[in-house]
Protein backbone atom coordinates (compact mmCIF):
# COMPACT_ATOMS: atom_id res chain seq x y z
CA UNK A 1 0.00 0.00 0.00
CA UNK A 2 1.41 3.35 -1.04
CA UNK A 3 0.78 5.64 1.94
CA UNK A 4 1.84 9.07 0.64
CA UNK A 5 0.18 10.12 -2.60
CA UNK A 6 1.37 13.71 -3.09
CA UNK A 7 2.05 16.93 -1.20
CA UNK A 8 -0.70 19.54 -1.18
CA UNK A 9 0.72 22.78 -2.59
CA UNK A 10 -1.93 25.47 -2.11
CA UNK A 11 -1.73 29.04 -0.86
CA UNK A 12 -3.16 28.06 2.51
CA UNK A 13 -0.72 25.15 2.88
CA UNK A 14 2.21 27.39 1.92
CA UNK A 15 1.19 29.96 4.54
CA UNK A 16 1.08 27.24 7.21
CA UNK A 17 4.52 26.03 6.14
CA UNK A 18 6.05 29.51 6.39
CA UNK A 19 4.47 30.47 9.72
CA UNK A 20 4.15 27.24 11.71
CA UNK A 21 6.50 24.70 10.07
CA UNK A 22 3.47 22.59 9.06
CA UNK A 23 3.31 20.50 5.86
CA UNK A 24 0.28 18.91 4.20
CA UNK A 25 0.03 15.66 2.23
CA UNK A 26 -2.67 13.75 0.42
CA UNK A 27 -2.49 10.20 1.81
CA UNK A 28 -4.08 6.80 1.28
CA UNK A 29 -7.62 6.66 2.64
CA UNK A 30 -6.88 3.53 4.73
CA UNK A 31 -3.60 4.77 6.26
CA UNK A 32 -3.51 5.64 9.96
CA UNK A 33 -1.38 8.24 11.76
CA UNK A 34 1.34 5.76 12.76
CA UNK A 35 1.81 4.58 9.17
CA UNK A 36 1.82 8.16 7.86
CA UNK A 37 4.39 9.24 10.45
CA UNK A 38 6.77 6.38 9.67
CA UNK A 39 6.45 6.91 5.90
CA UNK A 40 7.25 10.64 6.10
CA UNK A 41 10.13 10.17 8.54
CA UNK A 42 11.61 7.43 6.34
CA UNK A 43 11.21 9.32 3.05
CA UNK A 44 12.33 12.80 4.17
CA UNK A 45 14.48 12.04 7.25
CA UNK A 46 12.70 14.46 9.60
CA UNK A 47 11.27 14.31 13.13
CA UNK A 48 7.50 14.72 13.42
CA UNK A 49 5.92 16.22 16.54
CA UNK A 50 2.24 15.86 15.62
CA UNK A 51 -0.08 14.69 12.86
CA UNK A 52 -3.69 15.68 12.20
CA UNK A 53 -5.75 13.84 9.61
CA UNK A 54 -9.06 14.59 7.96
CA UNK A 55 -11.21 13.25 5.16
CA UNK A 56 -12.08 16.01 2.71
CA UNK A 57 -15.38 15.52 0.88
CA UNK A 58 -15.44 16.04 -2.87
CA UNK A 59 -17.05 19.17 -4.27
CA UNK A 60 -20.15 19.11 -6.44
CA UNK A 61 -19.29 20.19 -9.96
CA UNK A 62 -21.62 21.12 -12.79
CA UNK A 63 -21.32 22.63 -16.24
CA UNK A 64 -23.39 23.36 -19.29
CA UNK A 65 -22.28 21.62 -22.46
CA UNK A 66 -23.58 21.21 -25.97
CA UNK A 67 -25.24 17.97 -24.84
CA UNK A 68 -26.94 19.66 -21.88
CA UNK A 69 -26.40 20.05 -18.17
CA UNK A 70 -23.72 17.71 -16.74
CA UNK A 71 -23.21 17.30 -12.98
CA UNK A 72 -20.94 15.17 -10.84
CA UNK A 73 -18.55 15.20 -7.91
CA UNK A 74 -14.80 15.37 -7.48
CA UNK A 75 -13.47 12.45 -5.41
CA UNK A 76 -12.98 12.64 -1.65
CA UNK A 77 -9.46 12.27 -0.23
CA UNK A 78 -7.63 12.02 3.08
CA UNK A 79 -5.36 14.87 4.11
CA UNK A 80 -2.54 14.70 6.67
CA UNK A 81 -1.30 17.89 8.31
CA UNK A 82 2.17 17.26 9.73
CA UNK A 83 4.01 19.46 12.24
CA UNK A 84 7.80 19.10 12.26
CA UNK A 85 10.35 19.69 15.00
CA UNK A 86 11.74 23.25 15.08
CA UNK A 87 14.57 23.82 12.64
CA UNK A 88 13.64 20.98 10.30
CA UNK A 89 12.04 21.31 6.88
CA UNK A 90 10.88 19.17 3.97
CA UNK A 91 12.09 19.71 0.42
CA UNK A 92 9.33 18.21 -1.73
CA UNK A 93 11.49 18.07 -4.85
CA UNK A 94 14.57 16.39 -3.35
CA UNK A 95 13.19 12.84 -3.66
CA UNK A 96 11.88 12.86 -7.25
Amino acid sequence: MEILKKPILTEKASALTEKLNVFTFSVNHKANKIQIKSAIEKLYGVTITSINTMVVDGKAKSRYTKAGFVSGRSPKYKKAIVTLKDGETIDYYANL
